[in-house]
């Protein structure tokens, strides 16, 4: 019957067990005849006190038998998949049409709800093939919520815990895993697309989807009450300055000297705590990069999306098996080095590297950007001196400020605010050395004025009334920034 994606008949298919039926589920027995000594029901009744039947089983009857409903239909998907598993030929599956293997798994879960007497009404069955072709090509129950725009991040603590985050606010899905097992199965599909590996000896990982997503995981026993998965969902469309201009993440005037700033080349940072947003403000600041320049990126997992047609994409390496083999983050960046670009984006500078970025900030690769976790722009440089100093170089305090001042010409500082709205909050110009303190000024700033009922901030993005440091630089290059987008908003 489904002779093109079946396996050889000379290979055993697994005979289909019939899931047991769920609690509760079974035939009342028959209840006895009512003897002739036995009073009449009304007769029974009277003598009882008249009282309400308590209400609570009522309204609990129509959860409990949904509960039990998806239970009976999650035990038929799990006998079902494994007949897939023995029935189809995998390796064939790779060319197949999706119309085609949708009909190929419909036909055989038929035949197999058949030999397991078991009915289903057209709702559920659509449900049942659907599961299973996610199963089948997928990732399982994680297709439905990748596949939601409105969705940003998926977090699973354990097979039956799934949250996910809307327009900033995290939610718990009824979406979930038959088991551990299934989920580590899922895992270990996604990681090992991409060449890493999972395990007891090897707990956690790093690693991205099909779409560029960024997928995390632990696993037991370093996760205690069942694996742990995060996954930062990146747009389809890419966002643009447009579009973080029209979610209220920056103003027009702001937009404006940041074109001018990465168009002439500044060495910026943008910094930001976890979920601020550094990445996406990071993408959207390429966009004014000239298509005309070579542009190499470095990441731990690439999640770059640059729209450029000269870019180069490199990603660390971890270590194999036997604990070799590991390429660095900055292995990468010494090696792009020799590779003549232009400009050099680091995804996330968090270690030695620093050193290796800063160098190459200070020796003609101007116009370079990463980003950084700090929670301002002082706390910044604060950082960039910390790793400097874990990457073991012994240097003086005051140089190291130095070499930080000459490299680095712009901080964007993102924040995630408290009603989940990601704005950037400062844009802070480096400008030199005063004594043995990094001189800085602070362009633009997010102002808070107020929280709605809803819980929603109140604010506006305002100018400092300090001009650009670097106004004769962009004057060279070509733009000429109006006076006016320096001056202080008139307040609400």
């Amino acid at each position: 019957m489904f002779s093109r994606y079946k396996k050889p008949t000379g290979e055993p298919v697994a005979p289909v067990q019939r899931p047991a039926p769920a609690q509760g589920a079974a035939k009342p027995a028959a209840q006895p005849a009512p003897s002739a000594s036995a009073p009449p029901p009304a007769a029974k009744l009277a003598t009882q006190p008249a009282s309400r039947p308590p209400q609570q089983p009522a309204q609990a009857a129509p959860a409990d038998r949904d509960k039990k409903r998806k239970e009976r239909l999650s035990d038929i998907k799990v006998e079902l998949h494994k007949r897939l598993l023995d029935t189809l030929n995998l390796a064939a599956l790779e060319h197949a049409a999706e119309s085609e293997l949708r009909a190929e798994i419909a036909a055989i879960a038929s035949e197999a709800l058949e030999e397991m007497s078991v009915v289903l009404n057209r709702e559920e069955r659509a449900t049942l093939i659907q599961d299973l072709y996610h199963e089948v090509t997928g990732l399982g129950p994680l297709e439905t919520l990748l596949k939601d725009d409105e969705i940003s991040d998926i977090l699973i603590n354990g097979p039956h815990n799934i949250f996910v985050e809307k327009k900033g606010k995290l939610t718990q899905s009824d979406v979930t895993f038959k088991d551990e097992k299934h989920l580590l199965r899922i895992i270990d599909k996604i990681v090992s697309a991409v060449g890493r590996r999972v395990d007891e000896s090897n707990p956690y990982v790093d690693a991205r989807l099909a779409d560029g997503s960024r997928f995390n995981a632990m696993v037991p026993p370093v996760a205690v009450d069942g694996s742990l998965v995060s996954i930062r969902k990146f747009k389809k469309d890419k966002l643009g300055i447009r579009d973080l201009m029209s979610f209220g993440a920056f103003s027009e005037d702001m937009a404006e000297y940041l074109e001018a700033a990465v168009a002439c080349r500044l060495n910026v940072i943008v910094s930001g705590g976890t979920g601020s947003g550094k990445t996406t403000t990071l993408n959207a600041l390429s966009s004014f990069i000239d298509n005309s320049e070579r542009i190499l990126t470095i990441e731990d997992t690439a999640e770059l999306q640059l729209q450029q047609v000269h870019v180069g994409r490199m990603e660390s390496k971890p270590p194999n098996v036997e604990g070799k083999g590991a390429v660095t983050q900055r292995d990468c960046l010494r090696n792009a080095l020799r590779m003549r670009p232009d400009r050099i984006i680091v995804g996330e500078t968090r270690g030695e590297e620093v050193i290796d970025m800063l160098q190459a900030m200070n020796t003609g690769h101007d116009g370079s950007m990463t980003t950084i976790h700090a929670n301002s722009a002082r706390d910044g440089i604060s950082r960039l001196e910390n790793m400097v100093a874990m990457a073991g170089i012994e240097m003086p305090l005051k140089a190291v400020r130095s070499q930080i001042a000459s490299a680095v010409n712009l901080i964007v500082q993102a924040s995630r605010l408290q009603d989940g709205s990601r704005r950037m909050v400062s844009i802070t110009e480096i400008t030199g050395m005063e004594g043995d303190v990094i001189s800085m000024q602070e362009l633009f700033r997010f102002q808070r004025l107020g929280l709605e009922p809803d819980g929603k901030i109140i604010g506006k993005f305002t100018a400092t009334g300090v001009r650009s440091h670097y106004s004769t630089r962009f004057k060279q290059w070509g733009y000429d920034l109006p006076a006016s987008i320096f001056e202080p908003s008139v307040s609400l």
